[in-house]
């Protein structure tokens, strides 16, 4: 029943996808976290049946990656992007690290944030323009989305809080910490292996780009805000989620000079 309770809590929370109430207790909240990689689950689903019918219809490739871009957005509300921008501000504030974390609290939107989020669209449309579309690739792609948040939700709980407030200190407080890290491992190995089955060197670009950019984040976080936060977790999610796609591509790119 506590299982249950932190599916609707997860899902509720880290989706726009209509859930049943759930009562946002200590108890209910044991579990919330090793559900966080199921909304990347939905978005991989809906990639997948925007490939298919895409194919059906000949769409052309730029209007392919337009609506890829917007799927994620769609089923997560923007609750991972709001991070990313809040973050890309602190950092760009170049203040100290007091400051910083007040600008992750501060509600209002700066230029910074604005041109990261042009940016990251930016770069996330040419890469999909760019990605050579078979139900592999994309069936990767679609993975990545779920390791992402399984990344995330192993971060929250191995990594240092930033701050003894804040939503992602509560997940993380409540969290039973031994279930969500063994959770997300399992999560983790089994997309690996069907990313490796699937075709080893797109899930070797995405996978090394994956686990660079977490290396990257708790460096980061550590070092810029004194541990992670729930800002930081989304601007994690977002910036590793961009850093596969590139992976994919660059290794497309690679193999093709190969080939010829």
């Amino acid at each position: 029943m506590k299982a249950w309770q932190s599916f609707k809590i997860a899902f509720s929370m880290y989706s726009r996808i209509p859930m049943p109430h759930a009562d946002w207790s200590p108890e209910n909240l044991r579990y919330a976290l090793c559900f966080l990689p199921l909304p990347g689950g939905v978005i991989g689903l809906l990639l997948a049946l925007w490939h298919v019918l895409s194919n059906l219809l000949c769409v052309h490739p730029v209007l392919f990656a337009a609506v890829a871009c917007v799927i994620p957005w769609g089923v997560t509300g923007g609750i991972h992007l709001d991070g990313f921008c809040d973050t890309v501000d602190a950092l760009s504030s170049r203040q100290t690290r007091e400051k910083k974390l007040e600008i992750l609290k501060d509600p209002h939107i700066g230029t910074f944030a604005v041109l990261g989020c042009v940016v990251y669209f930016l770069l996330s449309f040419g890469l999909w323009v760019q990605l050579a579309r078979t139900w592999q690739s994309v069936a990767v792609i679609g993975l990545c989305f779920v390791v992402s948040r399984s990344l995330t939700a192993l971060s929250a709980v191995l990594f240092r809080p930033a701050k003894r407030d804040g939503l992602l200190h509560t997940f993380s407080l409540a969290a039973s910490g031994r279930a969500v890290t063994v959770v997300s491992l399992l999560v983790t190995v089994g997309c690996a292996c069907v990313m490796f089955w699937l075709s080893w060197p797109c899930a070797l670009g995405c996978l090394s780009a994956g686990l660079g950019c977490l290396a990257y984040y708790r460096v980061m976080a550590y070092r810029q805000f004194g541990g992670v936060s729930g800002d930081l977790a989304g601007y994690f999610l977002q910036l590793c989620e961009l850093c596969m796609l590139a992976g994919m591509v660059l290794v497309q790119f690679i193999l093709g000079v190969i080939s010829h």
